[in-house]
């Protein structure tokens, strides 16, 4: 499995309480033509912390079946419970998935040997490429360099996305494990990441706008930095006010503005705050995208 490129973190579209996969099928079509290399239904874009079970894998097979030959699924199948984490994992693989997203156990904090196991039982238990998911912001935990360079030598890690938010880190893991496929996890990030060495982003932005991320990502590949450059401006202010609020409330109004889907979060996320919505508003329109 080839990791490069562009990677959507899908949202999952609700309407009266319920999945919207008219509308999740429609995202998906979207990336299809607009040439991505893959998507990854419910991660933390895509709400799985209150999706239920049935509906986790229920999203998982519709996105499977749309994507079928066009699009790598790597399915977000992290969880901080590791007999939770192979169980969603195994589901995925049996519907279809291409691969699984691990983020880092959250709130339990483990140590780097409890992170390292639980990778490692995830990789033996479910037996299925496993891109790793850094992102301490959110877990409370980081997964420390020489760690993740033990979980590739003795488990199915084919990639990894980083969102520390550092561009020195990226460095650090590609010295430290040359071999690693690394994929910036902020859109705003994904030039500089990109300039020393990552292969690729998991984008937000491209729910609603992914033919311009392909295209930046493309022009980075093609060492063409005064275009990437260009859309990377002309995109900035997006990147900035997608995470206005916590993703995914801003990503979810924005295409709700574009007529994409319903505007519709569950409980303990809810709707912006009025003078957020006219800010992300502004950005819609300057972009001429609603």
């Amino acid at each position: 499995m080839h990791i490069q490129g562009v990677y959507t973190a899908l949202v999952t579209p609700f309407r009266n309480g319920a999945v919207d996969y008219s509308a999740l099928e429609h995202l998906i079509d979207m990336q299809i033509e607009a040439g991505v290399t893959g998507v990854i239904p419910v991660g933390t874009t895509g709400e799985s912390p209150t999706v239920n079970e049935d509906e986790h894998i229920a999203v998982i097979a519709a996105v499977c079946k749309r994507a079928a030959g066009k699009l790598q699924v790597i399915a977000g199948t992290g969880a901080n419970s590791t007999t939770e984490a192979c169980e969603l994992t195994r589901k995925a693989k049996a519907v279809g998935a291409d691969a699984t997203l691990q983020v880092t156990p959250y709130y339990n904090r483990p140590t780097q040997e409890g992170i390292y196991r639980h990778i490692c039982e995830v990789g033996a238990k479910a037996e299925l490429p496993i891109v790793l998911y850094n992102i301490p912001g959110r877990t409370g935990a980081s997964m420390e360099i020489p760690t993740v360079a033990r979980m590739v030598q003795n488990a199915p890690v084919i990639a990894i996305k980083e969102a520390a938010g550092s561009v020195d880190r990226v460095s650090q893991l590609i010295h430290a494990v040359p071999t690693l496929p690394v994929l910036s996890g902020d859109d705003g990030l994904t030039l500089p990441m990109m300039s020393v060495g990552a292969c690729g982003v998991i984008s937000v932005a491209s729910n609603m706008l992914p033919k311009p991320m392909v295209e930046m990502v493309t022009a980075i590949q093609a060492n063409d930095f005064v275009a990437a450059r260009k859309i990377h401006d002309s995109l900035f202010d997006l990147f900035k006010n997608l995470f206005i609020e916590t993703n995914p409330v801003p990503i979810k109004f924005a295409l709700a503005e574009m007529g994409l889907i319903a505007n519709e979060l569950r409980l303990p996320l809810c709707e912006m705050s009025a003078e957020h919505q006219e800010t992300l508003r502004a950005t819609l329109r300057a972009l001429k995208v609603c």
